[in-house]
């Protein structure tokens, strides 16, 4: 599955990816607010997650940026997904790369999954923030996720213990073009 939004390209990571990822991602200061990934991260890590297959129902994606000059590729700047979890929908997951920062590419991309989970039928998606990553709160906030004013301790591999994180929900609307909770259409997904 691949998605075209305004400015970026999703599409699945292929076992070629390993190294671009591994540069990206190898960084503490993403690593920390994220669940699953490990410190230090190593190529290993890089070249299992690149070449990891996707679920149907749980899809996740690396976030591109294309080149609009006349070089040819794109260019990695994180990832985006659904998750299986414990609530009654997936949980939303994403990280970009620090340099990349401040720039609206975590809300764009993480709206892009929305649509792709209303249209695999998700009706509920859940993220999980750390406390001590407002930047993820404010991402989240954005794309009209509610605080459910759950806060429990999620351990973090990176951390290497748990740190408290809230969790937040959002209802999605119906398939086929509903608006969201902001009156704004959430993209339909061009899926190849």
């Amino acid at each position: 599955m691949f998605f075209r939004s305004e400015r970026l390209f999703l599409r699945p990571g292929w076992p070629e990816d390993w190294s671009d990822l591994f540069g990206r991602i190898a960084d503490p200061q993403i690593l920390r607010n994220l669940a699953s990934a490990p410190w230090p991260y190593r190529p290993e890590h890089a070249r299992d997650f690149a070449g990891r297959p996707q679920d149907r129902r749980f899809p996740h994606f690396f976030i591109t940026l294309p080149h609009t000059s006349a070089g040819t590729g794109s260019e990695l700047i994180g990832c985006v997904g659904l998750h299986p979890c414990a609530g009654p929908g997936p949980e939303l997951g994403y990280w970009i790369a620090s340099d990349r920062w401040g720039q609206g590419y975590a809300t764009e991309a993480a709206r892009a999954v929305l649509a792709v989970a209303r249209t695999l039928g998700h009706r509920r998606v859940e993220a999980s923030v750390f406390a001590d990553n407002p930047a993820s709160a404010r991402v989240v906030a954005k794309l009209g996720f509610r605080a459910t004013g759950a806060i429990a301790p999620r351990f973090s591999l990176a951390r290497g213990e748990a740190a408290p994180a809230q969790l937040h929900a959002l209802e999605l609307p119906g398939v086929g073009g509903d608006s969201d909770t902001d009156g704004e259409k959430l993209p339909m997904p061009r899926v190849a």
